[in-house]
């Protein structure tokens, strides 16, 4: 694994977001929103692809919170969130490109 996408830790705050640190000791922060937005689940593409909203629905719980985080794997980030969405799998290359300014 290249330095650049490997992970030195991930902080999540149930309240504010995820605060990662990539192995050559960059530091990234992604707000619940911005997340919650760029889920990467087929769903949640399929929902952007139709320019339809992502979040929030009308059964949406506010405000949005993390309730869960698990790696998966060395290579992602599945996040569970409180209106029970749990599918994106964030990959750790796609949050560091992220952090680079190239936006998912």
């Amino acid at each position: 694994m290249e330095d650049h996408i490997e992970v030195a830790g991930v902080e999540v705050d149930r309240e504010r977001g995820v605060t990662i640190t990539f192995g050559d000791g960059l530091v990234a922060e992604f707000d619940l929103m911005s997340l919650r937005l760029a889920c990467p689940c087929a769903t949640c593409r399929s929902l952007r692809d139709k320019e339809e909203e992502v979040w929030p629905q009308p059964s949406s719980p506010q405000p949005l919170r993390i309730t869960g985080a698990d790696l998966y794997g060395a290579w992602g980030l599945n996040v569970t969130w409180n209106d029970g969405h749990a599918t994106g799998i964030y990959p750790f290359d796609a949050l560091r490109n992220w952090a680079e300014g190239k936006r998912p």
